[in-house]
């Protein structure tokens, strides 16, 4: 009996899948991922094939123009979500996608690069708040968590396997032809997008009196941050960037100048660290369904407050669990943001409120970057240690002044009105 209670908390995360219409939504975004792994592997070559010297600042160039293209266009996305055709919004956005990147093999400049990146990802902009305002209409409120939480861990473990597989395929079909094998993968995802039920994922039409896009746009914004559980939500999220930019962006010289290892241990460690996103991805649904959210989101700060604060001054092997927590840390953090938007949105509004949420989300990483950068710079031996103190620095004041704000304020509750 506890062997089948066992295996029933394992195969909870997956539950929503018994959904026809969510697993079909969820395999066309996961075949959709993997293509985007092909992608960034592909482009990181071609952009090699431009001079050794070049390939980082093209690639750190188009990571900055992807970033912006989120921050610029995904308000918008949100507000069409809510007033015309989601299934259209999908379909084109992915089609159009798939034409760009079959035009990434045929690049003989860098600005090239540079408008087909952008371009994609003005695109991309579109399609995935669309994707995430679907989610709320087509499974239960009781699976609504582990269906967000199966989406995160799918974006996590791809982002670990998927440039992996896409090295593989290099080696066969070459850096330029791989691009030819992601378009392909799209087509298939479009063949899932096009079965889907246009009425079942469209949700309710906004009722009352007609907004302008950017009266809807800015509405999105107030609806976002007028929420209180939210507002806390989206301060643990910069919290999270902070340190979780750190990672990101100073793990490599901590692994290859001061710990003198090589490319192959810079790899394991962050696999680890995106097998602990994955981990907390997957079980977040099966973990708390009810109960508090903030539980989830000062736990996850924690988590990565305290394992990058040492990181400084320990070995390699110790740091791959740390970086394990670390992952762990960032997916508890950040998973909950969506699951309340679902919650305390109406339904009619979601659309536009999660377009804002993804266009925020991605400008605190846009700050976060350039302040990891800076340390990483300045204070080689010490980034992870003053990261880490500023992690937990902000979240002792993030806890201090929402509690300050609301007396009767309870960590307990799903409640927007908390």
């Amino acid at each position: 009996m506890q062997l089948f209670n066992k295996l029933g908390t394992l195969t909870k995360p997956f539950e929503p899948l018994k959904n026809g219409v969510f697993a079909r939504l969820y395999l066309a975004q996961t075949v959709s991922l993997l293509g985007d792994a092909f992608t960034w592997v592909g482009l990181a070559l071609i952009s090699y094939q431009f001079g050794k010297e070049n390939a980082a600042v093209i690639l750190a160039s188009a990571l900055t123009l992807r970033v912006t293209a989120f921050i610029v266009f995904s308000p918008f996305a949100g507000v069409l979500a809510d007033k015309i055709d989601r299934k259209k919004i999908l379909y084109i956005t992915h089609f159009i996608r798939m034409v760009i990147v079959a035009c990434f093999p045929f690049i003989t400049d860098e600005w090239q690069i540079y408008l087909l990146v952008f371009l994609l990802n003005v695109f991309n902009a579109f399609f995935t708040p669309t994707y995430k305002a679907i989610i709320p209409h087509i499974v239960s409120k009781t699976d609504y968590r582990q269906a967000i939480g199966l989406s995160t861990g799918t974006y996590q473990l791809l982002g670990i396997l998927g440039p992996g597989l896409a090295g593989i395929v290099t080696i066969w079909f070459g850096a330029r032809q791989i691009f030819f094998i992601d378009a392909a993968s799209f087509v298939i995802a479009g063949i899932l997008i096009f079965t889907l039920p246009g009425a079942q994922i469209q949700g309710p039409k906004a009722v009352g009196k007609k907004l302008s896009t950017w009266q809807d746009v800015l509405k999105g914004v107030r609806l976002l941050f007028g929420n209180k559980l939210l507002q806390f939500a989206l301060a643990i999220e910069f919290i999270s960037a902070v340190a979780g930019a750190q990672i990101l962006v100073n793990t490599v010289a901590h692994i290859k100048s001061g710990l003198q290892l090589t490319d192959k241990h810079y790899g394991i460690v962050m696999a680890f660290f995106g097998i602990g996103a994955s981990i907390a991805a997957f079980l977040s649904g099966s973990i708390d369904k009810s109960r508090s959210r903030t539980i989830s989101l000062i736990t996850g700060a924690l988590f990565l407050g305290f394992a990058i604060i040492g990181a400084n001054y320990l070995s390699y092997y110790p740091l791959l669990l740390l970086w394990l927590l670390a992952g762990l840390g960032q997916s508890l953090a950040e998973i909950p943001s969506e699951t309340l938007i679902g919650e305390n949105i109406d339904e009619h509004e979601q659309g536009k409120v999660y377009g804002s949420h993804f266009a925020f989300s991605h400008l605190w990483w846009a700050i976060a970057y350039p302040i990891a950068g800076y340390l990483g710079t300045q204070y080689p031996n010490t980034n992870f240690l003053i990261g880490g103190f500023m992690t937990l620095g902000l979240l002792t004041a993030a806890v201090l002044f929402f509690r300050a704000k609301n007396k009767k304020l309870r960590w307990n509750t799903v409640s927007s009105s908390y």
